[in-house]
């Protein structure tokens, strides 16, 4: 699919690209190989969202990671083929002097360089998306629900004034927009992490929108947390408890509970600020969206959060949408339609406000006037339909996660084969890359298999359903089914493997079919770099070196064993 050509709409786009916790076979050291770096399909991973952008248009982009990873990710945007073939102008790279793997979303957010590089509305996007659906699309709902096209045009700042340059407008008015995907279903996985949210239907609008637009899948997000949370909550109290305040104010609310955050964000310029007083906010998809949600119908939560100084700006600043102004001459009628007194009325329910003003002066006045009902800008949910011929929309942020969606993308027909206008945007070029390079006497099932470059099969082999990167090397007679092999792997005559993730530059030793031993591999993990000797049989093990930390007592960026299987700890 060609990229988009437009001009770019206005937003920023930012890339988090995150510690990868769960992936500690692969990224134990960030500084070879941080999470943004994995292959997914061939491609790494950040490859997917930053292809999104560029889809939908999106050119401002920056790709946040801590300072360790820096090196290696500027290296890959200028030398991985895939990520050196996405258009102009290139990413930005932001690397935060104190952010870590272990910083928060809600705290990185607040850091000033994080706070100064956002200039307008943004979008949010984590490294380990991927995300067939396109973005235009999403975006153009966005901006129709949440109210208005402040982005595009420039937005407004302080005073109701547009500055050029400015994409959002820094006091608020729109709101914002999440995605949530169905985790169950085709290519879904047992155990998968999940999210419990609740929405409303929005108000039907006078014309509806067109039977393929995705405005007839947004609601209005009330209710957000991680599925575990909401389990403790209810064993806590026995039941799941619901504020009256919800129900009174929304008599129609659905409750999800396989659907999850897929952490794709549109959010107004605003948001930053809100994120930015409340250091509560450690997360970005449980406490700022959790908070936001409640604030449409908890009373006064909104004013606990500061949100009339975020949304309104600061008392007595002389914003027109925010301050409370009076002018030399009252004229007190033109209260009457927008604020109401606090005051005793008389006997005729005039309100006795004339008389107040004669004896206590302006001050008085500007005391007595209460503030207008706070109304928040909605957070927006679009929740994705499920079904197989439904866009792709997946966090790859586990190892088996990684490999089934690797698989899932490995099925999609290539560009030779249906060309690039009908290509998805993520089928490759070809199936296999040489295919000369296949002896005819083995076995690849290229319908659901991707062979990138330079890899060499030898005769009698078996490939079925795996995904395999550039520069590996198959034996002769060697099985795999439904395997990841990244870069440089090299797989030994006669072994057998079967739902495996093998890190790159690692070894598996074959050896002789009248052998007794045998190499059989299931459902394993092997670290970068690793051997695995002939006669090996394991299963649900992770292969990972063994290193413990230096004199100094400081950690040297090995892993330490933690009962899985180490390949090497003969040594």
């Amino acid at each position: 699919m060609p990229h988009a050509t437009l001009p770019p709409p206005g937003f920023q786009a930012l890339i988090l690209c995150g510690p990868g916790a769960s992936y500690s076979t692969f990224t134990s050291s960030p500084k070879e190989m941080p999470k943004a770096l994995l292959p997914i399909a061939n491609r790494p991973m950040v490859w997917y969202p930053l292809e999104w952008c560029y889809r939908m248009g999106v050119t401002d982009i920056l790709l946040v990671t801590p300072e360790e990873s820096l090196e290696v990710i500027e290296a890959a945007m200028s030398q991985n083929p895939h990520l050196t073939s996405l258009p102009n102008p290139k990413p930005d790279l932001l690397a935060p002097k104190d952010l870590s793997h272990e910083t928060g979303t809600g705290d990185l957010f607040r850091l000033p360089e994080v706070q100064s590089a956002i200039k307008g509305d943004f979008i949010v996007l984590p490294c380990d998306i991927v995300c067939e659906l396109d973005g235009t699309a999403l975006a153009d709902a966005w901006m129709i629900q949440a109210g208005g096209f402040g982005a595009a045009s420039g937005g407004l700042v302080d005073g109701g004034k547009i500055t050029p340059g400015v994409g959002g407008e820094k006091l608020g008015r729109r709101g914002g927009l999440g995605v949530w995907y169905q985790t169950k279903g085709e290519g879904s996985t047992k155990g998968e992490e999940t999210d419990f949210i609740a929405t409303t239907p929005l108000p039907t609008p006078i014309v509806p929108p067109p039977v393929d637009s995705l405005r007839r899948e947004i609601s209005n997000l009330v209710y957000t947390v991680p599925t575990d949370t909401m389990k403790d909550i209810t064993e806590e109290n026995k039941h799941f408890p619901i504020r009256h305040s919800l129900i009174r104010k929304h008599g129609r609310i659905k409750m999800l509970t396989t659907h999850r955050d897929a952490h794709i964000y549109f959010f107004p310029f605003w948001v930053l600020e809100m994120i930015k007083r409340n250091e509560k906010f450690e997360s970005i998809s449980e406490e700022v969206l959790g908070w936001w949600a409640k604030t449409g119908w908890q009373d006064g939560l909104g004013e606990k959060l500061g949100l009339r100084e975020v949304l309104h700006g600061e008392e007595g600043s002389g914003s027109e949408s925010g301050s409370q102004v009076v002018e030399e001459e009252i004229d007190v009628s033109k209260f009457s339609s927008t604020y109401y007194s606090s005051n005793k009325v008389n006997g005729s329910g005039q309100a006795t406000l004339a008389s107040r003003v004669r004896g206590s002066g302006l001050a008085e006045l500007n005391r007595s006037i209460v503030k207008p009902d706070l109304i928040i800008p909605p957070i927006l949910a679009y929740v994705h339909p499920s079904g197989p011929s439904e866009p792709l929309i997946r966090r790859v942020d586990t190892a088996h996660l990684l490999l089934t969606v690797s698989l899932r993308l490995a099925k999609l027909a290539s560009i030779e084969e249906v060309g690039k206008n009908t290509a998805s945007p993520f089928a490759h070029q070809a199936k296999i890359a040489h295919k000369d390079l296949v002896p005819q006497r083995c076995r690849v099932e290229a319908e659901n298999s991707l062979l990138a470059e330079n890899v060499l099969v030898e005769e009698k082999c078996n490939i079925k359903e795996s995904v395999i990167g550039t520069g590996c090397k198959i034996g002769e007679g060697a099985r795999l089914l439904r395997c990841l092999l990244m870069d440089g792997v090299e797989v030994g005559a006669n072994v057998q493997l079967t739902d495996c993730i093998l890190g790159r530059r690692c070894k598996i030793e074959g050896g002789a079919t009248k052998s007794d031993d045998k190499t059989s591999l299931r459902d394993c993990e092997v670290q970068d770099g690793q051997v695995i000797e002939w006669g090996t049989e394991a299963k649900n093990e992770k292969f990972m070196r063994f290193e413990l930390p230096s004199d100094d007592g400081e950690d040297d960026g090995g892993f330490v064993d933690d009962g899985l299987a180490v390949a090497d700890a003969h040594e």
